[in-house]
Parts: structure tokens; C-alpha cells; sequence
């Protein structure tokens, strides 16, 4: 009865533009570097240690493939963003990262047997023996990402985002998580908005679902991320867009481009220049727009060569380091997208860290090598989109990306 209740109230509302705020926390790397634990962490989570440590332990026919983490562009070891979702009636809530470079939604499970479930890591999670609108699938499910593994069982509920109901959601009850990577996480799980290809979970992702039940006014959503944490009431907040555009959260003209590949939001990058000096992709390149993803990823070969020109100096766990003195005099990156040149200063693109009373200078620009048939891949995340809006439509495909409201009066020449 409660179903058709739900049912009912959602069909005859019209649809919404529905506002998901986003809170920006510490990521998981800076925590880990101030504990002075990044060394062993990335020492003992490279996908070969991890798979001799934990895969004896997992049962045979796990649907988990081992292999596949350099395929994966899953960074949410450098995640910030996160915002809230409910599942379950009563609601249940739970803190995720909203991630176009996946197509899944999960969340722990009350019977999780890991240590990343335990009372210590304050992660939340689902009970659902107190949701009377649970509906048990049985499936199980494996997701290998690049810094963590987990297993679970399929599911559905009634999903809320941002007020607006979702009915019948596929998601998983994560139940095993291996590893450090989400014990040190503070999101409890992860919703993802890339096409439905790309999902491990059978079923339709969360905003095929809100297109299906017409729950949104346009089939497009849109990110605004501020570069700090909020200091007063009139800086804009981070947030998701559901069902189309903010036109207060960013200026100038929109750059659009059609997706090349359903899977992830990929689409042809023209070129990638630093200032004065030399440039990448000349003859145009595969990117990536990935939310889940905090730094700017590209091949190896052009990466290390970026590196060299901004004066960066690799340490021995594979960041690398740039002179907090030298930062105002580095040149410029520019990305050019169909045509448009959305250009990153210096300011942009270091990661400036304190550790202890020390600032640390860190390169916002790492090394993936990730092959695609239309050529290796960038990835353009977080580090990009604080400096320009992105909207992402299913409606017919595309990307756009402008100006977003923190970066007004810059980057415009």
C-alpha cells in the first residue's frame, strides 16, 4: 500500500530542478599523509598485494575481477566532495560521492563483516529489516576499484535525493570491503552517473531511473564545486543540479561536445598547451569528465613531460613536488575543448598541503595510463571542474563546460 501510495504521489508531481548540496572534506590522501601512513597504504594497496592478501579469502565465483584496476578510474582516495541521499522508508541516510566515472550506487550494509563497517569508522549503515519498502534481490556483486575492493548483494528500495523520490532502485549492500581504502574514507558509499554500460550492478543507474519516472524537468545534470569550504553566506556552495542548469553559477558562453563513448562521460579533447613551452594531443585526444576523480590524470609519457615543465620533482610514493615559492612564476595549462581554451593557472592546478606548520606544494597532475579504442585517455576531475562548470546531458549526449562563478574575471583572455 505504501508502494502505491509512493507511486501515485510521484506521478502526479510534476517534475523538479532538484539542488543536492555538497560539502568539500579532507581527502583520504591528506588525512593519511598527516598519520604518516600514505607510504604503507599505497605500498599495500596496489592491486597486486592486495589481490594475493585478500582474494584466498573470497568465495569461489566471486563476480570480482582482479585485473581490472588499471582500467578503473576510480580515485576516491582523493574525493572531497560528498552529499547526502536517503534509502528506505523510514529514510536512512548516508553520505556519497556523486561520481560520473561510475554507474553504480552502493552503501555498507548492516551485516558488513569489515573493519571499514566497524563502529570505530562512523560509517553509516543500511539496515534493511527497518525499511518496509526493502525488496531483496539475492545477486551478488564485486567492484574493483583502483584504491579498495568490495563485495555485496543486489537490492532495491525507494531512493531519495535532494527530496526527490526514485522508486525500485537497483543498489547493492556492500557487506566485505578489504583494506584500508574505506576504512579511511569519510563518504559511506557511491553513486554513480556515468551510462549504464559502465555498471557492475544490473539494472538502470540512479538518473536512468529519474529519467524514466520523468521525476526530472530535463534529462541533464550539473556540477558546481567551490575551490574552499564555505566563509560566508553569500559564497556559493558546492552543489548537483538535477534536471538542468544554474545560470547564477557560472558566465560566459557554454562549450558544448558530444560524448564519443557511452560508458563513461568521454569526450574529443583538442589539445592540452603549457604556456610558452610545448603542447599534448596536438592532433586532438580522448578525455574523460569524471567527478569521482580529484586530480587531472593523463598518459605517463605526457604527464612526466608536464611535470618537467611546471618544475615538479617526484618523491618516493609517486607524487610529485613543486617549490610553494616558485608557484606565482609557473606557466599556465590550457586544455582546449571544441575550440575553447579553459586555461588553469598555477593556483589552480598545485595542491597546497600543510603538514604540521609546513606548506607542501604538490602537483595537481598525475600519471594513468588508461587505452580506449579511440586512443589513451585523460581525465579531466575535480581539479578542473573548481574552475568551470560542467552539465552533462543525457537528453542528446553531451558535455558543456564554462566559467563557473568562482573563477569570474579569470581565465577569460
Amino acid at each position: 500500500m505504501l508502494r502505491l501510495l509512493l507511486l501515485a504521489v510521484l506521478c502526479c508531481s510534476a517534475p523538479a530542478l532538484i539542488r543536492v548540496p555538497l560539502r568539500r572534506e579532507r581527502s583520504m590522501r591528506s588525512r593519511l599523509r598527516a598519520a604518516g601512513l600514505l607510504h604503507d597504504f599505497l605500498r599495500d594497496g596496489s592491486p597486486d598485494t592486495f589481490g594475493r592478501r585478500y582474494a584466498p579469502c573470497l568465495p569461489p565465483g566471486t563476480p570480482l575481477q582482479l585485473g581490472r584496476s588499471g582500467e578503473r578510474l576510480h580515485n576516491f582516495m582523493d574525493a572531497q566532495y560528498y552529499g547526502e541521499i536517503s534509502l528506505g522508508t523510514p529514510q536512512q541516510n548516508f553520505s556519497v560521492v556523486f561520481d560520473t566515472g561510475s554507474a553504480d550506487l552502493w552503501v555498507p550494509s548492516s551485516y558488513c563483516v569489515s573493519e571499514a563497517c566497524g563502529t570505530l569508522s562512523m560509517h553509516r549503515r543500511f539496515k534493511a529489516f527497518e525499511s518496509t519498502s526493502f525488496r531483496h534481490d539475492g545477486r551478488m556483486f564485486g567492484i574493483h576499484y583502483g584504491s579498495g575492493h568490495l563485495l555485496g548483494v543486489m537490492a532495491r528500495e525507494t531512493l531519495q535525493v535532494g527530496g526527490l523520490a526514485v522508486l525500485n532502485q537497483e543498489f547493492g549492500e556492500s557487506v566485505y570491503e578489504p583494506g584500508a581504502a574505506f576504512l579511511m574514507a569519510k563518504f559511506d558509499g557511491v553513486l554513480g552517473m556515468a551510462y549504464p554500460p559502465l555498471a557492475e550492478i544490473l539494472g538502470n543507474p540512479v538518473f536512468d531511473n529519474m529519467m524514466a519516472q520523468k521525476a526530472v524537468e530535463e534529462p541533464v545534470f550539473s556540477f558546481y564545486l567551490s575551490r574552499y569550504r564555505i566563509t560566508s553566506s553569500t559564497d556559493p556552495e558546492s552543489e548537483l543540479l538535477l534536471g538542468g542548469t544554474d545560470e547564477a553559477l557560472y558566465h560566459g558562453p557554454i562549450t558544448w561536445l558530444p560524448v564519443t563513448a557511452k560508458g563513461y562521460w568521454q569526450i574529443k579533447m583538442d589539445s592540452v598547451a603549457v604556456q610558452g613551452v610545448s603542447s599534448f594531443c596536438p592532433r586532438g585526444c580522448q578525455a574523460i569528465v569524471d567527478t569521482g576523480t580529484s586530480l587531472i590524470a593523463g598518459p605517463t609519457n605526457d604527464i612526466l613531460s608536464l611535470q618537467q615543465l611546471i618544475g615538479a620533482t617526484p618523491t618516493n610514493i609517486g607524487e610529485y613536488l613543486i617549490d610553494c615559492v616558485r608557484v606565482s612564476s609557473l606557466p599556465h595549462v590550457t586544455f582546449v575543448l571544441g575550440g575553447t581554451e579553459f586555461t588553469l593557472t598555477a593556483q589552480s592546478y598545485v595542491r597546497k598541503v600543510l603538514l604540521g606548520d609546513k606548506q607542501l606544494c604538490f602537483s595537481g597532475f598525475q600519471a594513468v595510463d588508461i587505452l580506449s579504442p579511440e586512443g589513451p585517455l585523460w581525465i579531466l576531475g575535480d581539479l578542473f571542474l573548481t574552475e568551470f562548470y560542467s552539465v552533462f546531458d543525457r537528453g542528446v549526449n553531451r558535455v558543456a563546460n564554462t566559467w563557473g562563478a568562482n573563477t569570474r574575471g579569470a581565465n577569460t583572455c
